[in-house]
């Protein structure tokens, strides 16, 4: 399975991703996590690892990928940027951390002043996903950038369920409405999972969202707020990330939420 994540900014993205991939890692899982989020420098130090060279060095880099879409542009063809498939195993490992059965990809960060858009990062983004094989005991978790642009980019194409963070903020709530039309273009399930969740947002928040599609409610949690601040590894269990994990491998069956 490919699960994406996506939704506002500080909304808890990383931490959800991190989280989850931890406790599906726990049930056996190989677990490939892919930052995608061009600007978020933190994924991988809640997962406790170091972060990864760029994958897009593997293909020489941003400019040689701009390169290869605009030579497909006047042609009006996609960006064909790999001539072979990928698996957990044929992954260059010079491109991976890894740690207690879950590995770590990034994509692409932005490093330089004036180095342009992250439109290359998003084109790397959907052609890894689209060629990316998964086996049996394999999941794949993406951390997406910020926003809905990765749907403009067609990122979600090659995923197979996309997972909606929302806080209790009014532009994550109107955010959440939003990306539930686009899923609904990209023909892929949708579900949400209501964070940093309290007695007095609890109610508006299920009032603005397909209660039917709420998969998880993480509570607000002083720990994961310290650890994050700290920039240190996310080392705890939560009932809630464990109900969300047993939904996903059973294959959507609320009644493991």
């Amino acid at each position: 399975m490919k699960i994406l994540i996506c939704g506002k900014g500080g909304s808890g993205k990383s931490t959800t991703a991190a989280l989850l991939a931890k406790a599906i890692a726990e049930k056996g899982y190989k677990v490939l996590v892919i930052d995608s989020d061009e600007s978020n420098f933190g994924l991988h130090r809640q997962l406790g690892m170091k972060l990864p060279d760029d994958f897009m060095n593997y293909i020489g880099g941003k400019k040689a990928l701009i390169k290869k879409m605009m030579r497909s542009m006047p042609k009006g063809k996609s960006v064909n940027i790999f001539d072979k498939g990928w698996s957990f195993d044929n992954i260059p490992r010079e491109y991976l951390s890894e740690k207690n059965g879950i590995k770590l990809l990034a994509i692409g960060k932005i490093h330089d002043f004036g180095e342009g858009c992250a439109c290359p990062m998003g084109a790397l983004s959907k052609e890894m996903l689209e060629n990316l094989e998964v086996k049996d005991k394999e999941v794949v978790i993406v951390d997406t950038d910020a926003g809905i642009e990765h749907f403009g980019r067609g990122v979600e194409q090659g995923c197979d369920i996309i997972l909606v963070v929302v806080d209790p903020s009014f532009e994550s709530l109107k955010l959440s409405e939003k990306i539930g039309e686009l899923a609904v273009g990209a023909k892929k399930p949708v579900y949400f999972v209501l964070n940093k969740v309290d007695d007095e947002s609890k109610g508006i928040m299920l009032e603005s969202v397909d209660q039917n599609k709420v998969v998880g409610m993480i509570p607000a949690n002083t720990d994961i707020s310290r650890a994050c601040l700290a920039g240190e590894e996310l080392d705890m269990h939560l009932a809630e990330i464990e109900g969300l994990a047993k939904f996903l491998i059973s294959g959507g069956d609320k009644e493991n939420v």
